[in-house]
């Protein structure tokens, strides 16, 4: 098992005693650290008192509205939340999302499969850091030929001063390259960044969506200039970024 101090913490919010004994104890056998909790001042009490990595948060409380805890909590923190819905309430996954939730799980759902989507959202939080600027950071937009990418609005400008409609996914994947320029990034480091912000999640690869970004920045998508393939390890934004503040 991992040293308690390395250890990820994860708060789980579910009004049910037996599903709250059954989670954490299988995500204790898996070496997570696990505080449960039944409502939302119970989780806001947690947050407040302890270092919280990722929340996994029910959004069917029989007291309480937990889409309401989702927007508070993503509203004052900026930590990774995974919602926990009913396999039928396809409205509630999208809200979900769109609030900010980084991913979902449908009841009923196996301990397995929570402790996957845990690491992967984990592991996307990790290379974000890696890669990407702290929230904290000033930067407004990145500039490479021209082409201006807003960060806060999401806007990319092109040279000719058009708007060019980016989806989520793309986006980020944008960003991404913009953040970290003239570096190899790997399919897989680019895939979990493109994933940010719960967008792009059933994109069957990285590659396509590196040709449809192509096809809306390069001046010849077939041979391009900007975002190269290097064989065998990923891409690379070839272009130099000017950040501005």
């Amino acid at each position: 098992m991992t040293n308690a101090a390395q250890q990820v913490h994860l708060l789980v919010v579910d009004d049910d005693p037996s599903m709250r004994e059954l989670v954490s104890c299988y995500l204790r056998e898996n070496g997570l650290r696990i505080t449960a909790v039944a409502t939302g001042a119970e989780m806001a009490r947690s947050l407040g008192e302890q270092a919280i990595d990722l929340v996994a948060l029910d959004l069917h409380l029989a007291a309480e509205d937990g889409m309401q805890l989702a927007r508070k909590l993503r509203e004052e923190s900026a930590v990774p939340i995974i919602i926990v819905t009913g396999r039928k309430d396809e409205a509630d996954r999208v809200m979900g999302l769109e609030l900010g939730a980084d991913d979902y799980v449908l009841k009923p759902f196996s301990p397995r499969e929570l402790l996957a989507r845990i690491r992967a959202v984990l592991r996307r939080y990790q290379i974000a850091r890696e890669l990407l600027p702290p929230r904290s950071d000033k930067r407004r937009a990145y500039r490479f030929l021209g082409w201006e990418l807003h960060l806060i609005s999401r806007r990319l400008t092109s040279p000719q001063g058009c708007r060019i409609e980016l989806t989520h996914g793309e986006f980020n994947l944008l960003r991404a390259f913009c953040a970290a320029p003239q570096r190899v990034l790997s399919r897989e480091q680019l895939l979990d960044l493109s994933r940010l912000d719960g967008a792009a999640v059933y994109d069957r690869s990285i590659d396509v969506q590196v040709l449809r970004l192509r096809r809306k920045i390069e001046p010849d998508p077939a041979q391009p200039q900007y975002i190269r393939t290097e064989r065998g390890a990923g891409y690379v934004f070839s272009v130099p970024v000017e950040v501005l503040n």
